[in-house]
């Protein structure tokens, strides 16, 4: 079968590559220069950064299947063991987030009401319809306080978004069969641990985070070798017109136009550019995934010398909640979570602002941006002294937000492959937002194929 796989992003180049393993003729078209989509990673000053994911998790055994298949699972390194504490700001403070019921019950960030109303939750008989939001599903199972200071900056960290906008059976789908399955989150914790150890999965809240000596980039340089020249690096695909049983690609390379046939196209781009694709084809859901947002969030890279840090980093880093008034979504730190991204004698922080909360933020020069992320380090951690390293990336179009209509809009996307053999989605805006999900559905979509 002859497949086109257009997008070299994750999605598209486990797509593409698992096809090939399957004896599929395959071309895949990316306009860009350099594969990969949001993962970039970049050394700079002797420190390695990420432009965009920092790093994924082993939620499935399908990632290990691929990095035997590449031969790379050997350059994989986990996390440090200080990366699993992680800090909540309330009242000014960073609070570390409570990872054991004796530290839920001897926490500072959240008050006994709340604490009450947790044990209460297993009592709550009320179930989630599929509109529901994050927002709403908090509320009305763990209370506002857990909202405002567990879900709200938790969303803010993972989506850039607004619990209010996101839709719970989409954006959480564990949280949704919790409740939907057993009734109460709690019981549904206790009880999934052990399906969860039959199927030898994992939970995103116990799954092992990793990357590479190299960065995440050492997955997408693996795949485009393994691919070789069937990626078309500088090759825009322009439109995709069905013609009975069979896909027309019209394409720009190199200054000049082209075509060609395929039995099957999947589409790894971007909601919006999916849209144009299928709007001659499909025009209401063309529009639908037009409308997707995707929020601007600007990163903001530090470096400080470790003898200038007063506070100790000893985790993942902070996220702060949209009730603390700060104009900082949260900061990764880099070099606690893998040592070898900052020099020996040097911390890298990784600072996030904008998102669905302050989008008009990432608008800021960056003398502006740098000026916001080092006051609200300075007033958090105690930093005094100026960076010894900095750089700035602006995603303008960041994450795809899971809204209150996602669950139906993906029934829609499901019905049109259906109505469409042959023509397929698999990009981050459909099931799953993180770098494992986006591989796990690259499996899924090629052993249907």
């Amino acid at each position: 079968m002859k497949t086109a796989v257009i997008g070299a992003g994750i999605s598209g180049l486990t797509a593409a590559y698992l096809l090939k393993n399957k004896g599929h003729e395959v071309k895949i078209f990316e306009k860009l220069s350099s594969p990969g989509g949001n993962i970039i990673t970049e050394n700079s000053g002797g420190y390695l950064i990420e432009h965009g994911p920092n790093s994924t998790l082993e939620t499935t055994p399908l990632i290990n299947v691929l990095l035997n298949s590449l031969g790379i699972i050997n350059k994989k390194i986990y996390a440090s063991g200080e990366a699993k504490k992680r800090y909540i700001l309330k009242n000014g403070k960073l609070h570390p987030l409570p990872m054991s019921p004796l530290g839920f019950l001897l926490t500072g960030l959240f008050s006994a009401s709340a604490k009450l109303k947790l044990l209460k939750e297993p009592f709550i008989k009320s179930k989630s319809n599929e509109y529901e939001t994050i927002a709403g599903f908090t509320r009305r199972r763990l209370g506002k306080e857990f909202l405002d200071y567990a879900i709200n900056p938790f969303v803010a960290g993972v989506f850039a978004g607004n619990p209010e906008d996101l839709n719970v059976k989409s954006a959480f789908p564990k949280l949704y069969e919790l409740e939907q399955k057993y009734g109460s989150l709690i019981k549904g914790q206790i009880r999934s641990a052990k399906e969860r150890k039959k199927r030898n999965e994992e939970s995103k809240q116990s799954a092992k985070m990793f990357s590479f000596n190299n960065g995440l980039f050492e997955i997408v340089s693996s795949l485009s070798s393994e691919l070789g020249n069937r990626l078309l690096l500088n090759t825009e695909a322009v439109s995709v017109d069905k013609n009975d049983r069979k896909y027309i690609i019209k394409y720009k390379s190199k200054g000049s136009n082209a075509d060609e046939v395929f039995d099957s196209v999947i589409l790894s781009v971007p909601s919006k550019i999916t849209g144009k694709f299928i709007k001659n084809i499909d025009p209401d859901l063309s529009e639908d995934l037009i409308k997707i947002y995707y929020p601007p969030v600007a990163v903001v890279f530090t470096g400080f010398k470790k003898d200038k840090i007063s506070f100790n980093p000893d985790g993942f880093g902070f996220l702060v909640p949209e009730a603390e008034n700060r104009k900082i979504l949260g900061s990764l730190w880099s070099s606690v979570i893998f040592p070898e991204r900052a020099p020996g004698d040097s911390h890298l922080f990784t600072n996030f602002i904008g998102g669905a909360r302050q989008p008009e933020l990432v608008n800021l020069n960056d003398d502006e941006l740098t000026a916001v992320v080092l006051r609200d380090l300075k007033e958090l951690t105690g930093i005094k002294d100026a960076p010894d390293f900095i750089k700035i990336v602006r995603w303008q179009a960041a994450i795809p937000q899971y809204s209150k209509n996602h669950y139906e809009l993906t029934m829609k996307l499901d019905k049109f492959q259906v109505d469409n053999p042959g023509l397929y989605f698999c990009s981050n805006y459909y099931k799953g937002i993180s770098v494992c999900d986006c591989i796990k559905n690259a499996f899924e979509l090629t052993d249907k194929m």
